[in-house]
């Protein structure tokens, strides 16, 4: 039986909200997976991509690092409300085993519309729920030491960037698995790493120490958050200019100013370097000061409601919105090309970049299919989120 929720303390708007912002950006990444006619990653590739190209992709630069990083904070939280370290371990180690699972299989369908699971590719919700299972242990450390560990991994990590997993031999599949992204062949199966542990596993302690700002008083929360938002982003300007450490790939000059600048602002995701954190975390971490300040007192504005209905529910709405763009992109095609491509378009995404951008469409295209997936997911986000505000089931705590 369910059983009927007790009044719970209020939930931070402002952090649901970010988190909400972040989800919807993400779709517009993978609708621009399934939909765009351009081959590869157009903030990778300066010499053949346009600012319009480069601005889709960089923005959505953004959403995993905030995702992971909010998550560590909500978790931070859930203990702050009371729950007991112990309690709250067991759960980290079974929720992050529950997402291992439903990324190589729920979530893998939504990519590839494929059954045979002969290939998988393990992406942010896998890092997510091996940096849970992490987690369990590291919460019972002092909060300053979890902080630590965490700022240590994502400062200093780029230090093992001249260490290669061909380069060590039968624990090559470690180092994919901890810092490369790259191939394994586990039990004759085809795995692609795409977000190796580190330094997720350090964001999430990073976002778990950070939870000790979000229960302070609102006055100060919001001031810190502001300054210590404004100084990661100034670092990130400081560290980047000076192109010694910090990203792998130092920006170059290029064939204008704007591309020059498009080239500073071009860091490395596989992993995320030191680079890209302080870009994407600091000025998230500035905007969540000032939104807080918005909405002190406040009605969340008509803009803002639901972002915050998509930033309860975020498992859910990315459980959902892949297969749902993914069956858009297969049916816009075959409207566009005939029946005969149905199959084709269906696996698009794991056709090398040349091929599949013949099934593509422009920019326009992307955006409006964009709007129309994240249109469709409302309904369902917000009975979801009701449905959590009502109930208190264990089970919900797993959505």
């Amino acid at each position: 039986m369910t059983e009927k929720a007790t009044p719970a303390r209020p939930r931070n708007d402002a952090v649901d909200l970010l988190r909400g912002l972040v989800m919807v950006v993400m779709a517009l990444d993978h609708v621009r997976d399934f939909f765009t006619d351009h081959p590869g990653d157009p903030s990778a590739q300066l010499a053949t991509t346009t600012a319009g190209l480069f601005l889709t992709r960089w923005v959505t630069h953004f959403c995993a690092p905030v995702f992971v990083f909010l998550a560590g904070a909500g978790i931070f939280l859930a203990g702050a409300r009371g729950k007991p370290r112990p309690q709250l371990a067991r759960f980290l180690v079974s929720r992050g085993l529950w997402l291992i699972l439903v990324e190589v299989t729920l979530v893998r369908w939504g990519w590839f519309f494929d059954v045979s699971y002969g290939f998988s590719v393990l992406q942010v919700i896998w890092v997510l729920g091996v940096s849970m299972i992490c987690l369990a242990g590291l919460i019972f450390l002092p909060l300053r030491a979890v902080g630590a560990f965490g700022l240590v991994v994502i400062v200093g990590h780029n230090l093992l960037d001249g260490i290669h997993a061909s380069a060590l031999g039968r624990w090559s599949w470690l180092w994919t698995l901890l810092h490369e992204r790259g191939f394994l062949r586990p039990f004759g199966l085809a795995l692609l790493v795409i977000y190796p542990l580190v330094p997720w596993v350090g964001v999430m302690a990073a976002g778990y120490a950070f939870g000790a700002i979000l229960v302070r008083p609102p006055e100060e929360r919001r001031r810190v958050l502001v300054r210590l938002g404004g100084a990661l982003t100034l670092a990130f300007v400081v560290i980047r200019a000076v192109n010694h450490y910090g990203d792998p790939l130092p920006w170059t000059a290029q064939r204008s100013p704007l591309f020059t600048v498009f080239s500073f602002l071009a860091c490395t995701k596989y992993p995320p370097s030191l680079d890209y954190l302080l870009m994407t975390l600091g000025p998230a971490i500035a905007f969540l000061g000032w939104i807080d300040g918005r909405l002190a007192g406040a009605a969340t504005p008509a803009w803002g409601g639901p972002l915050v209905t998509f930033g309860r529910v975020p498992f859910f709405y990315y459980v959902l919105h892949v297969p749902l763009l993914h069956g858009l992109a297969v049916l816009l095609g075959v409207a566009a090309r005939g029946t005969g491509a149905a199959g084709v378009i269906a696996h698009r995404i794991m056709l090398p970049d040349a091929e599949a951008a013949r099934f593509g469409f422009p920019l326009p295209v992307v955006y409006a299919a964009w709007a129309v997936v994240v249109l469709l997911l409302y309904p369902a986000c917000r009975w979801f989120a009701g449905v959590k505000a009502r109930h208190r089931s264990a089970w919900l705590s797993y959505l």
